[in-house]
């Protein structure tokens, strides 16, 4: 259910209203936007009487939503929340770029790609510690060996460092590590994991599944901010369909989608939507005309010999390129590099 205030409601008022709704068991959100505020109430709401709570002056409407997430929901909150990563700002006007390898090979590799992004215009650095592969016999990663690298890199270039979590019991040395952790797309049910990411603050980067519907990717999403964690990125990464051509297809459409049923960010990663570098930079360009809050690029100082996903990485040149043709596109649609 959501309260709407009208806008010359005070504090002490909205906190009567509050006070009515726990008595009688509700958890209540408040959100101040700049019109007006809106508390987002939490619980069995079918027993609150909606038109009772409608009568108070202060009330300007009462909706009960259909939709089972709640916290994601924009009508719940709805301005775009911006998600602060060490002062790199997610969800604002301007775009934010992360690149990066898929995993993290070396310390010459994770820092020489660390300077070169940076020096193009990304505002974050990518590198894969942990890698879940649909092959037991493929390259793993370097485990926290790779996350080590990492902060050596972050220290080297001052670039916030976005890596994937696997499991549960890894969550407090991410949490002291990590500045984004992020949330691959096989592990987006990991409904174990996502409790633990909701107990603490750190900004999540959640990855769409492979085969899930949007609303399932926001109920993931839910797990984590009903933990009380709401720092919480969205990313399109492609999806399993009957198309072949391609590793996935990429769903320009759940850009506007996710736009319009929730306040969070959404960010795009071409490199595994196809699993082909050449299609890099056109979908790259779709997803923010579409309304993306940034991308996330496979950028590899040697594709050709990378033990994780060469085919989809471009070269640091390529995505100095990439970069240039954003800018561009970026101005039209409003938003800046």
């Amino acid at each position: 259910m959501i309260v709407i205030l009208k806008p010359e409601t005070n504090e002490s008022e909205i906190q009567n209203i509050v006070g009515e709704l726990n008595a009688i068991g509700m958890d209540v959100q408040v959100n101040k936007g700049v019109e007006c505020t809106v508390l987002g109430v939490l619980g069995n709401t079918y027993e609150v009487d909606a038109d009772s709570i409608s009568l108070n002056p202060c009330v300007d409407r009462v909706m009960r939503v259909s939709e089972p997430f709640k916290k994601a929901n924009r009508k719940f909150h709805p301005d775009n929340t911006v998600i602060d990563v060490c002062g790199v700002k997610i969800g604002g006007k301007k775009l934010a770029v992360i690149a990066g390898p898929c995993s993290v090979e070396s310390e010459q590799q994770i820092t020489q790609i660390a300077k070169d992004v940076k020096a193009a215009g990304a505002s974050l650095l990518r590198g894969g510690a942990f890698k879940p592969r649909t092959s037991p016999y493929s390259f793993q990663g370097m485990e926290f060996e790779g996350l080590d690298l990492l902060m050596e890199a972050r220290a080297e270039t001052g670039l916030p460092i976005v890596s994937e979590i696997m499991s549960p019991k890894h969550v407090e040395r991410f949490n002291e590590e990590v500045d984004v952790i992020q949330v691959g797309a096989r592990n987006m049910q990991n409904f174990d994991l996502l409790k633990e990411l909701g107990h603490i603050r750190k900004p999540i980067l959640l990855k769409r599944g492979l085969s899930s519907t949007i609303e399932e990717w926001l109920m993931s999403a839910e797990y984590i901010m009903a933990g009380g964690n709401e720092n919480v990125i969205l990313c399109e990464r492609g999806i399993r369909t009957f198309e072949t051509y391609t590793r996935n297809t990429l769903d320009i459409s759940a850009i506007p989608a996710v736009k319009k049923l929730s306040h969070l960010p959404i960010i795009v990663d071409p490199s595994h939507a196809t699993g082909m570098n050449w299609m890099v930079t056109p979908l790259a360009v779709a997803a923010i005309a579409a309304g993306a809050d940034g991308i996330m690029l496979e950028v590899h100082n040697d594709p050709k010999n990378a033990k994780c996903d060469g085919a989809q990485s471009i070269t640091p040149a390529e995505f100095e390129t990439v970069m240039k043709q954003l800018k561009g596109v970026a101005e039209v649609a409003g938003r800046s590099l």
